[in-house]
């Protein structure tokens, strides 16, 4: 499901990269998932599959994805600019420190 406009820009920033890098270290059986994840979220990351959900608190104006049921990934929605800043990936207690 195609969102109108076009696709978004993943952002990835270096502290999302070195993230992931540890990430997929720790647990190279979930390639695949964050493969598709971050694939959606190019495509529309308001597909609902996504689950993303507007995060408060300290992280207000953060939004966060669902990789697995227990790992996130954390970003920054720039809707006019159509890109997804794309600041950490983990579990669900390591993203909310």
């Amino acid at each position: 499901m195609s969102e109108p406009g076009g696709a978004w820009e993943l952002v990835r920033t270096e502290t999302f990269l070195r993230a992931l890098k540890k990430y997929l270290k720790k647990h190279p059986d979930r390639t695949n998932a964050v493969r598709s994840v971050l694939s959606q979220l190019a495509e529309n990351p308001r597909v609902p599959k996504l689950r993303l959900r507007s995060l408060g608190g300290k992280f207000q104006d953060l939004h966060a994805v669902r990789v697995t049921y227990g790992d996130r990934i954390i970003m920054i929605l720039a809707i006019h600019q159509r890109q997804v800043v794309l600041l950490d990936i983990g579990t669900h207690d390591n993203v909310y420190r």
